[in-house]
């Protein structure tokens, strides 16, 4: 399975960025599917994950009522749509997928998000 990101970019502060994941293989399910990030020097930090069959959603507190995943199941597609961006959102945001909901199995390359002041 290959997960790839777009969308990544600079923003200033307050903007608005959408991100994209397309996953694709031969032969692969999903459960369900994730976005995570990274900043320097700091740990990998969940963001949000949808569950693929139903479109329930779960968010990090530190951005509920700002970003929204969505999904596309036709093109195996997850996005975030992220807004009122802050200098703190600033990281690598990955996308990762769980084919059996038991743990994110397969990760994209990561795309860069840089909220300037």
């Amino acid at each position: 399975v290959q997960l790839v990101e777009s969308g990544g970019g600079l923003v200033q502060a307050g903007g608005s960025l959408r991100l994209s994941c397309a996953a694709s293989g031969r032969t692969f399910s999903i459960a369900g599917m994730g976005w995570f990030r990274q900043a320097p020097g700091r740990e990998r930090e969940f963001v949000a994950s949808i569950v693929w069959s139903s479109g329930i959603t779960y968010y990090a507190d530190s951005v509920k009522g700002r970003f929204t995943i969505s999904k596309d199941n036709a093109k195996n597609t997850v996005y975030l749509q992220m807004n009122s961006l802050k200098l703190e959102d600033t990281a690598v945001y990955s996308c990762a997928l769980t084919s059996e909901g038991t743990g994110f199995d397969y990760w994209g390359q990561g795309t860069q998000v840089t909220v300037s002041s």
